[in-house]
């Protein structure tokens, strides 16, 4: 079971910026070989949903509020450390997002771009597919609603 915390930007520590920031060019940038840039000052106005295995960041999120990002609330930079994924924790991590939007930003509504091979995951979470797939950074997406 994953240790979750919401932090704003400021309540992060150096150490847990460096490390959710670790994690997320691991996954994004070496893993799915793809050239963007992840820091993209939208950190400051987000909610950092970290999932903590050990004492270590394995799963993470950002959440932001509606009108930040999208519309609706949303949530986004879903990552899991590739050698914890056989555990399931990125349903955790999801779970624990939806509620801090439902907590911190009292709506229900969320919406996310999704990579496209990961539809089934985010419909097991509760979204569906809304309009055609797009491409993002050079990765097939495709937006999703949480109602």
């Amino acid at each position: 079971m994953l240790k979750i915390e919401v932090k704003t930007f400021s309540e992060l520590t150096k150490l847990e910026l460096y490390n959710l920031l670790q994690l997320r060019s691991e996954v994004f940038v070496v893993e799915q070989d793809c050239v963007y840039q992840d820091i993209d000052g939208k950190d400051i106005k987000a909610l950092h949903v970290l999932g903590f295995k050990n004492e270590k960041i394995i799963a993470y999120t950002r959440i932001f509020k509606p009108g930040d990002y999208f519309e609706y609330a949303s949530i986004g930079r879903v990552v899991v450390a590739k050698n914890e994924r056989n555990f399931k924790y990125g349903y955790d991590i999801m779970k624990a997002s939806v509620q801090a939007i439902e907590n911190y930003f009292k709506v229900k509504k969320i919406k996310i771009s999704a990579q496209a091979y990961l539809k089934s995951f985010y419909n097991n979470c509760g979204f569906k597919e809304i309009g055609e797939e797009y491409l993002e950074d050079d990765i097939p997406h495709i937006a999703m609603i949480k109602a």
